[in-house]
């Protein structure tokens, strides 16, 4: 296992996580898939920001990198619908988890454009949490 995330804090707590479990997960700093790129993976999961942020033109900052995505909530969809084809080996999976405001259709499309099966597979509906409330 493989985990990558840009916060340093996360990584931290993840690491302390492994290693008080015993797993051995490799867990690495950096944006997105640059810290594994030249890798393949039979699953790639990705639990990006998706809420469109009040500020498109400003790179979300501090704690706000966990969900802030753009103007449209594609700010890093749009990467991984580009990016993450090329991690997955043959029959390899993206498992992909975004809020009905940032266009799964988009998405799907986009991962279909770039060669993969592509369909949402569960739909839930949930209340928005404290950040979309404040927005």
């Amino acid at each position: 296992v493989t985990a990558v995330d840009v916060s340093r804090r996360a990584v931290y707590a993840a690491r302390l996580n492994a290693l008080r479990a015993g797993l051995p997960v490799e867990i690495l700093r950096g944006n997105l898939f640059d810290p594994v790129r030249g890798r393949s993976f039979d699953l790639v999961l990705a639990n990006p920001p998706y809420v469109p942020a009040p500020r498109a033109h400003l790179p979300p900052r501090g704690a706000a990198r966990a969900w802030d995505a753009g103007g449209d909530g594609r700010l890093v969809l749009d990467r991984i619908c580009h990016e993450a084809p090329g991690l997955l080996r043959p029959g390899g999976v993206l498992l992909l988890v975004q809020s009905a405001l940032s266009d799964p259709e988009l998405t799907v499309n986009c991962l279909r454009s770039a060669g993969l099966k592509s369909a949402v597979t569960q739909r839930q509906r949930i209340a928005f949490g404290p950040v979309l409330r404040t927005r």
